[in-house]
């Protein structure tokens, strides 16, 4: 069955997959934009993820913080110095403090003392300039978005590509907002199903590191769950095959940090059983981040010297990275390249396919 662009328009519209989108998409694993293609645009911006879904992103993802009036609203941290110009605007100095946010702290200002309306006056900027100055010539062209924007970029989207295109977002700190009488889960199954994004068919997955907030939204939404998973200390309990058949028990999936993924170490970056022992467990396996830059390859796919002023941010071997992930069996990639990303999974398919011919008898 092939999908006219008014069977996606009509799809988008009710927030659902079609059997035969979802067949596909079981087959063939997501490239995920990475609050947008993050490495190009502001991230978080209509242009990050316009981007994104030009370059071939199957899902994009917004990072959800809370306003004091319950908005939800696509931000990296609630901690809004680093990715807005609210630090040269005069009317917003008195609301600079410090916060204590799941054990960090942080100085600066915070969605939490800002009404949407106000955060609506700021606008964006690139959090990393140094690492990407290209991106950062955007700076100052783009607005907050809302948790609805995003779903209506991600619509459109399906549209004009005439393919679907899905959101994925985090629920960002979920204890700390809930002790502030903003809890993000009830908000946010309440917007997914005001869109009709309320079923394991429906073309979203919601991931958070806390368990607990993830149990929470599973009682009020049917849509898929993804645990995320670092590389630290309190998550070796979690990649286990008995953690991983506790996860099984309130999520569908996780999303792993890559270094879990892949051994790092090794030159030909081989996978770890982690892949296979979550599909045993029934769980699906999304990867976190991959990205171009030097600082965040490992140290075999880096490109230049070290000694260059502007090392950290030249472009090293990423698709050396990303088809290793996608020839581990992933079920999708983030990433904050997204057109890499769909270029390096045609490559890694059109491998696993030459291989598999070879096998057959």
């Amino acid at each position: 069955m092939s999908l006219s662009r008014r069977d996606l328009a009509l799809l988008a519209a009710a927030g659902a997959l079609a059997p035969s989108a979802l067949a596909a998409q079981a087959r063939t694993p997501l490239v995920i934009a990475h609050r947008g293609a993050s490495g190009e645009r502001p991230e978080h911006t209509r242009a990050a993820y316009e981007l994104a879904i030009k370059e071939g992103a199957d899902f994009i993802e917004p990072d959800l913080v809370a306003t004091s009036d319950g908005a939800l609203v696509a931000r990296h941290e609630n901690e809004i110095g680093q990715t807005t110009d609210v630090a040269s605007r005069p009317e917003f100095a008195d609301r600079k403090t410090t916060r204590t946010v799941d054990g960090e702290t942080a100085t600066g200002w915070f969605t939490e003392d800002f009404t949407l309306a106000e955060l609506k006056t700021l606008t964006c900027k690139e959090r990393m300039p140094q690492l990407r100055p290209a991106s950062a010539k955007f700076d100052g062209t783009e607005r907050i978005l809302t948790l609805q924007e995003v779903i209506d970029i991600a619509r459109a989207g399906s549209v004009q590509t005439a393919r679907p295109i899905g959101v994925y977002p985090e629920m960002k700190h979920p204890r700390y907002f809930a002790a502030l009488g903003l809890p993000l889960e009830e908000r946010l199954a309440g917007v997914l199903r005001a869109n009709g994004y309320n079923s394991p068919a429906a073309a979203v997955f919601v991931q958070c590191f806390e368990a607990e907030a993830l149990r929470t939204f599973s009682r009020l939404s049917r849509a898929r769950r993804i645990q995320l998973i670092g590389s630290g200390p309190s998550a070796a309990t979690l990649v286990t095959p008995g953690g991983l058949q506790f996860v099984r028990t309130y999520a569908d999936g996780i999303g792993a940090e890559q270094s879990l993924v892949l051994d790092m170490a090794a030159e030909e970056l081989p996978p770890t059983p982690l892949v296979a022992d979550a599909h045993a467990a029934g769980l699906l396996v999304h990867s976190w981040t991959a990205r171009a830059e030097n600082q965040f390859l490992p140290t075999q796919l880096q490109r230049g010297s070290s000694t260059q002023k502007d090392f950290a941010r030249r472009a090293g071997n990423a698709n050396a990275l990303m088809v290793a992930l996608f020839m581990a069996g992933l079920d999708g990639v983030f990433t904050d390249f997204p057109a890499l990303a769909a270029k390096a999974r045609r490559e890694a398919l059109a491998k696993i396919a030459r291989e598999q011919r070879k096998r057959r008898p």
